[in-house]
């Protein structure tokens, strides 16, 4: 796990990066009756805490220094909940802990000023994504807001983990689910509520050296969330094979993978965030 997170790390520094999150917060902050009182901020899917630990790392949370940040925790395993509650220190305190997937989540819990999930639902069942979807944006406080960021459908997390289905399950299994459309199913669920919804795409990539072979199976089985193949086996699958020769650059002695993240807010009407470079587009 330590091999991927090396290189995830990345995914979350420039998450914290994507939105002016002083502003952002700060606005919230604003159009609250009671703005002395903490805000209070649900992290779907928290995983182990990369998310806030990069915006804490950032110094983006100025704007909410003196309120505080009520941070509640969502996911279905007890150990993530307890690792993201960990890092966790001021102004974010951790606070309610719900071991449950997001559509399963009570609904008579929250609202919450700020809901956010990143890289949290690529696992989640597509016959479960209007659901899901629904719950998000219900838990969404008048004037709060709302984020999510997921893998796009081209980017290298869905391209990989597609290519392993068809070379090595047989094509057997169910895909992630792409940002897009998490996008989507949030934006039919806020119409009838009125928010506005933007979206965002950060494009980068990872680089693994050719010769980092350890590394570069350790960073593959975490996308996979499988290590019953080694890096021989996983470079001579079907398909999957050819995938990673297509991502080998030898001329940079080293193995790119080409990352294209969908960023997805949701805002009061008139009050679209303020991206961090001019890849947004109106949805």
């Amino acid at each position: 796990m330590e091999s991927f997170y090396a290189f995830a790390a990345l995914d979350y520094t420039l998450l914290a990066r994507v939105l002016d999150w002083d502003a952002l917060l700060g606005d919230v902050l604003a159009r609250r009756p009671n703005r002395a009182q903490p805000l209070r901020l649900l992290d779907v899917a928290c995983g182990s805490g990369k998310f806030p630990a990069a915006l804490l790392a950032a110094d983006a949370l100025t704007a909410v220094a003196a309120a505080g940040v009520q941070y509640d925790l969502l996911d279905p395993s007890a150990f993530s909940i307890a690792e993201a509650a960990a890092v966790l220190r001021p102004p974010l305190s951790a606070a309610a802990r719900y071991e449950t997937t997001l559509e399963d989540l009570d609904p008579g819990a929250g609202p919450w000023d700020v809901v956010w999930a990143t890289h949290a639902l690529y696992a989640l069942p597509p016959d479960h994504l209007d659901a899901a979807a629904e719950r998000f944006v219900a838990a969404i406080a008048p004037g709060g807001c709302g984020f999510m960021a997921q893998g796009a459908y081209a980017g290298h997390y869905l391209a990989v983990y597609r290519a392993f289905l068809d070379g090595v399950r047989g094509g057997a299994g169910t895909p992630y689910l792409s940002g897009e459309d998490v996008a989507a199913a949030l934006a039919r669920a806020a119409e009838p509520r009125g928010l506005t919804c933007s979206t965002h795409h950060l494009r980068y990539e990872h680089r693994v050296p050719v010769a980092a072979e350890a590394l570069l199976e350790g960073y593959l089985q975490r996308c996979l969330f499988d290590d019953a193949l080694g890096l021989a086996g996983l470079r001579e699958a079907p398909v999957l094979g050819d995938y990673l020769a297509g991502c080998r650059d030898d001329g940079a002695a080293a193995y790119r993978f080409p990352q294209d993240v969908v960023c997805f807010a949701l805002t009061p009407a008139g009050a679209a965030p303020a991206w961090s470079a001019p890849q947004t587009r109106p949805t």
